[in-house]
């Protein structure tokens, strides 16, 4: 959007494409989630939380190319969660859930590039494995959820596809309530054949190893959130290889955090958490596209709400963990980027072809 886009015409950009995409993920992710508050499972939250980020995807794709984009993302993130549980069940030793990580980040990077997924990154689904890993299941629980995470999914999809029917019921007024589609991402057959896609690869899985094996070694609780910030750091591949996104994500982290303590401090109710994750979600996703830093304001308490409903500790450690392990995983992912800039200088990476068009950042790659 241009300096010279007057009042009205930025005010409209936001009612329209943005307000619409930000109902979608807030409704995705409350919904679920006052389901579990009402019968008391306040601690599969999460598994809700990761099926929701379904309706982050395909945000401006006309609905024909949206529904491979959606059900591609919801597949992915129900196996995340899947894997997630199940390394957790079968207590799976360090070197076995790196693997699995490794897989994962390798399997995403290269299915959302092949088929047009934007945002193309790994990073709900590196969040959902490590998230979902984490929280001890000793009590057999594990099919119910994973159904958990079905069901959330499949009501984000649901969602994500509702402006059809709404730009079908009526249609005169289409362009005076809802802005057009204009975003149309070819699938790849031969994007494997991109060399800077198996880069992006490299980056992403060695950054995130390092990341966690550092968290680990420092003895910082939540160590995936270091892992989940170096991948986030990280842009897609073909996109520009800069620091910006790290430097942002740090400073609305550190923001985020302060937002966050004033939120959870007074120690609230269920049912306020679950409005502040509404309010969270829409906030970042209304965000997200203008100003990465900006929208880590809410992204972290969003992030921090969900931890905290899903297994209350004490605030402080909470904080500090999120902190130190952002700093951390930012500088893994911006010395990664550094690596990739001079590697493409020192052997140049062939430009974009038709078949492989260049893509943007993510618009949306964020927790």
């Amino acid at each position: 959007m241009s300096r010279a886009t007057p009042v009205g015409g930025w005010w409209r950009e936001f009612r329209t494409l943005d307000v619409e995409v930000a109902i979608r993920a807030a409704l995705a992710a409350a919904v679920p989630l006052t389901i579990l508050v009402a019968t008391g499972r306040t601690e599969w939250a999460a598994y809700a939380a990761f099926g929701a980020m379904t309706a982050i995807f395909g945000r401006s794709e006309p609905y024909g190319t949206r529904v491979r984009t959606v059900t591609t993302a919801a597949v992915v993130q129900i196996t995340a969660t899947g894997l997630g549980i199940l390394l957790s069940i079968v207590h799976a030793p360090l070197a076995v859930e790196a693997a699995v990580l490794a897989a994962l980040i390798t399997a995403v990077i290269v299915a959302y590039n092949l088929l047009g997924v934007t945002p193309s990154g790994p990073l709900f689904a590196v969040f959902g494995l490590l998230v979902c890993a984490a929280q001890p299941i000793d009590d057999g629980t594990g099919w119910q959820r994973w159904g958990v995470a079905w069901a959330a999914a499949a009501f984000a999809w649901l969602l994500a596809m509702s402006g059809w029917l709404l730009r079908r019921a009526a249609p005169g007024r289409t362009k005076a309530v809802f802005r057009d589609l204009p975003r149309r991402t070819p699938v790849r057959t031969r994007g494997w054949t991109d060399p800077r896609l198996w880069l992006n690869v490299v980056q992403n899985v060695v950054a995130a190893l390092l990341a966690g094996a550092a968290a680990l070694a420092l003895g910082i609780g939540h160590p995936y959130w270091a892992v989940v910030s170096a991948v986030a750091v990280i842009p897609p591949a073909r996109a520009a290889h800069t620091a910006q996104r790290a430097v942002h994500r740090v400073a609305g982290t550190l923001v985020g955090v302060v937002v966050t303590a004033l939120v959870l401090w007074p120690d609230p109710p269920p049912w306020v958490l679950i409005v502040v994750i509404a309010v969270c979600q829409f906030g970042a996703e209304l965000l997200v596209g203008r100003h990465y830093g900006a929208a880590l304001v809410f992204v972290t308490p969003l992030a921090l709400t969900v931890v905290h409903l899903a297994s209350p500790v004490p605030l402080f450690g909470l904080l500090a963990d999120r902190v130190l392990e952002t700093v951390l995983g930012a500088a893994v992912g911006f010395l990664a980027v550094l690596a990739a800039r001079r590697f493409v200088e020192v052997r140049p990476m062939p430009p974009p072809t038709s078949a492989m068009p260049s893509v943007g950042p993510p618009a949306s790659d964020r927790p």
